[in-house]
């Protein structure tokens, strides 16, 4: 579980999408395409950040998890309840990720407490995410962008209520974001394909 939400609030670059909107998938999609390099030179990869252990806090492995089961070229995922990223192996996690992928494009992704309007909201925004911030703990930042949910309120014993914190929602959540990170993955991947021909096309 990451940030507090007066440090959200104050990013410019923060697009919310509440997971119940009838296009939640698609404009999750599309503002994460916008974010996404360019450059077909840098690998991208989600870390997918939490723990099974507590149920508001099991959103990252949930997203991970379900992405492992779709067919996703040209992105890399990691995190997932079999092989969770959490508080104490990140920054071990980090070191491997970036050992094994030469100046990756990292996408943060995190459960995150916030205002009692904006539970079951998704925020995709610029910069890393700091997993820990919300209940104390001093943890590597993560990402050029971040994905977070909002799946509980914040401002008194965050720890309870990341506990406390309905499944069902989180589920619900998880599964948008997985489901617009794959529709990001088939858009990305047509812009893939058309730099290749194009490539192809000067090179014969």
């Amino acid at each position: 579980m990451n940030l507090k939400p007066s440090f959200l609030d104050r990013r410019t670059n923060t697009q919310k999408i509440n997971h119940e909107d009838f296009q939640a998938v698609e404009n999750l999609a599309m503002e994460l395409v916008k974010f996404l390099p360019r450059t077909s030179q840098r690998p991208i990869v989600f870390v997918c950040i939490g723990t099974d252990r507590s149920t508001g806090d099991s959103l990252g492995p949930l997203v991970g998890s379900f992405l492992e089961e779709k067919d996703i070229p040209f992105f890399h995922v990691y995190g997932t309840l079999d092989e969770p990223i959490h508080a104490v192996n990140l920054t071990e996690r980090l070191s491997e990720i970036t050992l094994k992928h030469q100046d990756p494009y990292i996408i943060g992704i995190d459960a995150c407490l916030g205002r009692m309007k904006n539970v079951g909201v998704i925020q995709v925004a610029d910069g890393p995410v700091k997993p820990g911030a919300g209940v104390n703990k001093d943890l590597p930042a993560v990402g050029d962008i971040h994905i977070t949910g909002i799946v509980n309120v914040s401002g008194f014993m965050e720890f309870f209520v990341l506990q406390n914190t309905r499944l069902n929602l989180v589920m619900k959540m998880a599964k948008t974001i997985a489901n617009g990170i794959y529709q990001a993955s088939i858009l990305h991947s047509k812009g893939r394909l058309q730099e290749l021909m194009q490539e192809q096309k000067k090179t014969n």
